[in-house]
């Protein structure tokens, strides 16, 4: 009866070990997980618009179709890197910059230049048509300047100057084609009006880094930033004040996107979401009504680019390596719908009627293995055979000397310490290491002597070490190999009592400079 009790708590485990940490799911961070990712070898991409995805790489464009993922054309007629590209509103043309200053407008289905403007003297970084506009593009570059042309007449309507470092980033207003916005590496970030005369910036923003990414909210009236490891929300008619910051990143953000969440995440209210990517390799999710990360992805590259389709339903990610990660999400909507399709003008395939099965009827107690289980079904289910280990199976048949040798020539301290701590419960621990010879007692030192000094050990292998020493003095002075064991045991055993006087002398001298600095 004995044995078969204790046989339920094989195989044993240590008690001794910190649980790991385990993240809650949430409706949100099922919905984000919902997008399956497929791998596209192509580095940058930049927006997604009337069901396409335009991706710049060296000194080409490429045109994806955002639903089978698939090369719908490339534009290879670049003689320098593209950096930036832009759909119109009708989708029918596209907009691209490259590093000799030159922004071209093509035709998506002829792949020809129809406009080449030229203004810039240096690398163009982003190009953008502002929001139902088909007339007028809006460009900055490293010379530090903000154009907005008329693209019918190649040329440049006006020219903003106030940055005073290169300009890397923009958008355009969601709700006024004439207004946009510009992020420079002189840490600033600067609205515009291309209505005002003088052509100078209405608001200017100092994030604190080089701004790497800007883009407007939907509601135009704020727009989020990104510099350094932080992400920045501002409130720009309120004459561009900061509402709050986020520095989840460990390196730096380099692009922002807004995406809005479907009906099935589990939100009622406020359904976009700030999605930023970094160097760390990391995408993170931001409620910027709850002020806090909702959801964070890892990659295994740093992530250049992010962008999510109007519909909600993929989502794309540039990583440096060269490769995109493009993700469709299913909903259940679209798994429980079924293509019905018509057969010979002759009406549609109906699906056969499956007779359900009752208890009353024979054939629902002769269900094979295969038979899928109905939602009022009790499921019997068979035991996992556990497989036990060498030192768990002599543990059962209490031989207990023999467990402690078995475990000790293992390499998994884990299991090691689980069976001191169950030889413990049985009150024989100290028994086997009466029992053991002077061989077995090297095993026994030389597992204290690299163990006893960790942490999460230390309790249990500290008490122990008194103990062996105590019980087997006489055979320990006697050997000199066992003495070799203590000695480098206490070597150890000062090494770490060395460690945690200067850990204490460390905190001494910080304590009151964290007191001091409390106060103020």
């Amino acid at each position: 009866m004995e044995e078969h009790q204790l046989s339920k708590t094989f195989p044993v485990k240590p008690k001794l070990k910190p649980k790991p940490r385990t993240q809650k799911q949430t409706p949100q961070s099922k919905y984000w997980s919902s997008f399956k990712s497929q791998q596209i070898p192509n580095p940058k991409m930049e927006h997604e618009q009337h069901l396409r995805l335009a991706v710049t790489h060296s000194a080409s464009l490429s045109i994806f179709s955002s639903q089978t993922f698939s090369t719908t054309t490339t534009i290879s007629s670049f003689s320098y890197v593209v950096t930036s590209a832009s759909f119109r509103c009708d989708g029918l043309l596209i907009a691209a910059s490259n590093l000799s200053g030159l922004v071209q407008v093509f035709d998506i289905k002829g792949r020809t230049p129809l406009r080449k403007l030229r203004s810039h003297t240096r690398p163009v970084r982003f190009v953008q048509y502002p929001i139902a506009d088909k007339l007028h593009l809006v460009s900055g570059g490293d010379d530090a300047l903000v154009k907005y042309w008329d693209v019918a007449g190649e040329t440049p309507i006006s020219e903003m100057r106030g940055h005073k470092d290169y300009v890397r980033c923009g958008d355009c207003s969601p709700v006024s084609s004439e207004m946009f916005i510009t992020g420079s590496y002189d840490h600033t970030v600067k609205l515009w009006d291309v209505r005002v005369a003088d052509s100078k910036s209405a608001i200017s923003i100092n994030h604190g880094n080089p701004v790497e990414d800007v883009i407007f909210l939907p509601s135009g009236r704020l727009v989020a930033t990104a510099g350094g490891n932080s992400v920045k929300i501002w409130d720009i008619i309120g004459g561009g004040k900061m509402l709050c910051s986020m520095e989840s990143h460990n390196k730096t953000v380099t692009l922002l996107c807004v995406g809005k969440m479907g009906k099935d995440s589990g939100e009622e209210s406020q359904q976009y979401r700030i999605m930023s990517v970094g160097l760390d390799g990391y995408m993170k999710v931001f409620d910027y009504a709850k002020m806090k990360v909702t959801h964070s992805m890892r990659f295994p590259a740093p992530l250049m680019s992010v962008a999510f389709s109007p519909d909600c339903s993929t989502r794309v990610i540039g990583t440096s390596n060269g490769i995109i990660y493009a993700g469709k999400r299913k909903t259940k909507e679209a798994e429980e719908k079924k293509d019905l399709r018509g057969f010979m003008g002759f009406g549609t395939v109906e699906e056969p009627q499956v007779r359900a099965l009752k208890s009353s009827y024979v054939r629902y107690f002769h269900r094979g293995q295969g038979e899928k289980p109905a939602e009022g079904d009790y499921l019997v289910m068979r035991p996992k055979k556990v497989k036990l280990a060498e030192h768990d199976k002599l543990l059962k048949k209490f031989r207990h000397k023999e467990a402690l040798v078995s475990v000790l020539g293992s390499k998994h301290p884990d299991s090691v310490v689980a069976v001191m701590e169950e030889l413990v419960a049985r009150k024989k621990l100290l028994k086997c290491v009466l029992n053991l010879d002077s061989e077995e007692l090297g095993s026994l030192l030389m597992f204290l002597q690299r163990y006893s000094t960790v942490p999460i050990y230390s309790a249990l292998l500290m008490g122990l070490t008194k103990k062996v020493l105590e019980l087997r003095s006489e055979d320990i002075k006697a050997s000199g190999p066992l003495n070799g064991h203590i000695r480098n045991l206490k070597r150890s055993v000062d090494e770490e009592i060395r460690v945690q006087h200067s850990l204490l002398e460390i905190q001494g001298i910080i304590s009151p400079l964290l007191r001091l600095a409390g106060r103020r």
